[in-house]
């Protein structure tokens, strides 16, 4: 069902200092800030050559990268993202399995303009898995 690892993502207080640190420091090539208002966050891609790290900062009062942040004030990996080839069709063999889908189970668009859906950490050992359609 899933395929590549599409990116890691990891909560930060700060996306400047942090996307300074990988561009400065590991010489990463650094994306520009893309605003994702519906998810709550900030978000930047930093290439690996293999994947991406995507740097994730709060967006608004409701952001739940904000209450991520609260009880691990320094940042940390918020989840990883999974590639598959059908989004409603994981969905439900996941479903079908015990897993849990987040939110009202539908795809919503996520950075890369393609849709996501979240799965519960509890299901998955403590990750939070992201899975995005890729064609």
């Amino acid at each position: 069902m899933i395929g590549r690892l599409n990116h890691i993502a990891i909560a930060v207080p700060d996306l400047a200092t942090a996307s300074a640190k990988y561009r400065d420091l590991l010489g990463a090539q650094v994306g520009q800030p893309i605003a994702l208002p519906e998810h709550g966050v900030t978000v930047i891609f930093i290439d690996t050559g293999n994947t991406k790290v995507e740097l994730l900062e709060p967006l608004g009062e409701g952001s739940p990268i904000a209450g991520f942040l609260a009880k691990t004030p320094g940042g940390g990996m918020h989840h990883i993202c999974f590639e598959v080839a059908d989004i409603t069709a994981a969905a439900r063999a996941l479903v079908a399995g015990g897993a849990r889908v987040l939110g009202d189970g539908e795809p919503k668009t996520g950075a890369h303009g393609l849709p996501v859906l979240f799965l519960h950490p509890k299901d998955f050992d403590g990750t939070l898995i992201e899975l995005e359609q890729h064609r």
